[in-house]
């Protein structure tokens, strides 16, 4: 059984400093956008399109270090 993306993300949270930071920080762009968004944070367009490219950054970087853990665990399972 291959474990899911949720799985995968609960064990790094739990075990990856790294991972951890880039969750949370991901997480505090997804509302500042979300805010931005309904007109709760007054930011311009392009002050508005870095948040955008930073949080989509972090969620490629996050995405490369849960594909890495999953390549692991199936290699050791193999």
């Amino acid at each position: 059984m291959v474990e899911s993306d949720d799985e995968i993300t609960q064990a790094l949270l739990a075990s990856s400093e790294d991972f951890k930071r880039l969750y949370q920080k991901h997480r505090g762009l997804k509302d500042q956008v979300h805010q931005a968004n309904t007109g709760a944070l007054p930011l311009d367009d392009i002050s508005l399109e870095n948040l955008k490219k930073q949080k989509l950054l972090l969620k490629d970087r996050m995405a490369t270090m849960i594909k890495t853990y999953r390549d692991r665990k199936l290699a050791i399972r193999g």
